[in-house]
């Protein structure tokens, strides 16, 4: 299956790269490009890709509210932000507006490849220990998350061992090192972060670790 991708940058001599990468690929293509985000928007609705790669810093509409208005309008279309520092403010804004995740500019085309198609299987591409370093250095600029009633309820969802494995992926721990912290099988940690997921309405471990950030169930140490 081809995977469709959109592009999104206002430099246009950034979109020829992305689509020379891509093109060179038999499983990718390129679905469209955008040089800001209504336009991004626009075709997000039209063409229906599988991934869009999102700069953030565009005139007029921005990166961040494109990104929350596809991901509100096309949930199969997943994002991925594009920014210029591992600690990017944009990057973390993005992350809260429902991006799967994010990527360097500088990346080599073997990382972008990668993911691009780690996005599309569903997968986050920033390791939960980045995502938590990322939160950690923004945290005072984090409110409370949505509605606390509904955030509130979606937690008492949660069986206690759901609840112990959700802080554990928010400290930035992976599936083998939840397993080994918990003494479970990795295989069950794994079943219970699928059942966090579809419980709380989240995406994937990214949206997770955000999740538990803004309702307070962890703290940057």
């Amino acid at each position: 299956m081809t995977i469709r991708v959109l592009l999104v940058d206002d430099q246009p001599l950034l979109r020829v790269a992305f689509t020379l990468v891509l093109d060179s690929q038999p499983d990718l293509s390129v679905a469209g490009e955008a040089e800001d985000g209504a336009t991004a928007v626009r075709l997000a609705a039209e063409q229906r890709p599988d991934v869009v790669l999102m700069d953030v810093r565009m005139p007029g509409m921005d990166g961040i509210e494109a990104t929350r208005r596809i991901v509100e309008e096309s949930p199969d279309t997943k994002v991925l932000i594009l920014t210029t520092f591992d600690l990017d403010e944009y990057a973390f804004a993005g992350l809260r507006a429902g991006a799967s995740g994010f990527l360097l500019k500088n990346a080599q085309p073997a990382e972008l490849l990668s993911a691009i198609r780690s996005v599309a299987a569903g997968d986050a591409v920033v390791a939960p220990r980045i995502t938590r370093r990322l939160l950690d250095h923004f945290a005072d600029r984090l409110p409370d998350g949505g509605s606390p009633d509904r955030a509130a309820g979606a937690i008492e969802s949660l069986t206690a061992r759901e609840r112990i494995v959700l802080v554990q992926v928010a400290r930035g721990l992976s599936n083998a090192e939840v397993a080994a912290e918990l003494q479970l099988a990795e295989a069950t940690v794994k079943t219970h972060v699928s059942r966090i997921l579809l419980k709380l309405g989240l995406r994937d471990r990214v949206q997770a670790v955000v999740f538990a950030y803004e309702n307070r169930l962890v703290r940057p140490t």
